[in-house]
């Protein structure tokens, strides 16, 4: 059972109200513009999100949680499966990779598709492969990498979907590794922007290779695909996508004065719709939002109902404090603070447990969520109290 609880209402409450309404200026969500003080920003694309890459708080989003074919952003998974096994040992950089006549005529010269162009039955080091992948957007380089990972590419593909559902996206399948248009190939714009957390956040060792502007491979000179590399400030990473089923998309990060963002954009008309919509989500990111801290360390945030305690309500803090990316710029806007927590709590809860998740969302939603923790130890209750709090938890469901 996932419980929702407003903060208790106390001096918290209001401190987060205030918090927020000195701090929030105005967005929109779906098909409004988004609107600042400072200005104004309009987008195309049918499909974007705006996350801030530390908090994953969403700064915008449009139809994020729609299923689209994503083409060659869903590299981004492949990605994570190489260097998952360059970090397992399975590969080094220096491994050769050979080039199958199936990746070669798949993904390579025959196929008339974005291709690396290793030789039919030459080898490549993976070194080669990955900047192949990441700056060419080879096909042929991907399915010669799942072939060595996997056995086969279809074997592969049933790895990245595996992989996908271990890191927590409920959404995305995979059909093969390049992202060639496959009817069952499918993915969110929600789901690409945390597979892009997850490279710049767990893989930094590799991120540098996304901000690569040219790779010469044999006789071919190859130049990087994302048309906001230089630019657009801060911006080094991470991938571009076309198939005429979806239009045309792209994953970019950028990071400006320590704070990172992370923009997809789905569904566009044009490359030049494309990037002129990245572009401007990035610039009024990092123009229009920054981080506020609502709480201190060690500050009760509120309270979550436990069964069978020796109390009832469990003090939650956000241990090293709670701050949020919010809008610079104040405007009359809606928020809500609510606490989420599975319950009911059972005991025995250690302190520094991570129990909750504080969500604070505006009228328009963009959401901030933070893990909220046990203050303090609370053991099990004797057998009298637990009887009690089994009474009521069938009776109303929990007194709130």
């Amino acid at each position: 059972m996932v419980c929702a609880a407003a903060l208790r209402p106390s001096r918290h409450l209001s401190r987060v109200a205030v918090a927020l309404l000195v701090a929030v200026g105005s967005l929109a969500a779906n098909s409004r513009p988004l609107r600042a003080q400072s200005g104004e920003v309009v987008i195309k694309s049918p499909q974007a999100i705006l996350m801030d890459a530390d908090s994953g708080g969403i700064l915008f989003q449009r139809n994020a949680d729609e299923l689209v074919p994503p083409a060659r952003m869903s590299k981004l998974m492949l990605l994570i499966m190489i260097f998952n096994a360059l970090r397992a040992g399975e590969i080094t950089p220096e491994t050769e990779i050979m080039m199958s006549e199936y990746a070669w005529r798949t993904g390579g010269a025959p196929s008339r598709t974005s291709a690396m162009f290793v030789p039919l039955g030459k080898t490549a080091k993976v070194d080669e492969m990955l900047k192949g992948i990441i700056v060419q957007s080879g096909n042929d380089a991907s399915i010669a990498m799942a072939e060595r990972l996997g056995g086969s590419e279809r074997k592969f593909a049933e790895a990245m979907t595996e992989q996908a559902r271990r890191l927590g996206f409920k959404k995305s399948v995979f059909r093969n590794a390049t992202g060639l248009y496959h009817p069952d190939h499918l993915s969110t714009i929600r789901e690409l922007a945390l597979m892009a957390r997850i490279l710049i956040r767990d893989y930094a060792e590799y991120y540098p290779l996304f901000a690569q502007r040219e790779f010469n491979y044999r006789q071919h000179q190859f130049f990087n695909r994302n048309p906001l590399l230089g630019a657009v400030a801060g911006v080094d990473g991470l991938k571009t996508g076309y198939v005429k089923e979806s239009g045309y998309g792209i994953v970019a990060s950028a990071k400006v004065d320590n704070r990172r963002l992370i923009m997809v954009i789905g569904g566009a008309a044009s490359p030049e719709d494309r990037k002129d919509d990245g572009r401007r989500l990035l610039e009024w990111g990092f123009k229009n939002f920054s981080e506020v801290r609502l709480f201190e360390p060690g500050e009760i945030v509120g309270h979550a109902r436990v069964w069978g305690g020796e109390r009832m309500y469990m003090p939650l803090t956000g241990n090293d404090g709670v701050n949020m990316v919010l809008p610079r710029f104040p405007a009359n806007q809606k928020l809500s603070a609510r606490i989420f927590y599975k319950g009911p709590l059972k005991p025995p809860i250690k302190k520094g447990e991570q129990v909750a998740t504080l969500r604070v969302t505006s009228s328009t939603d963009a959401t901030n969520e933070v893990p909220l923790f046990a203050s303090e130890d609370v053991q099990k209750a004797g057998f009298t109290r637990r009887g009690l709090d089994s009474l009521l938890y069938f009776a109303t469901g929990w007194m709130r």
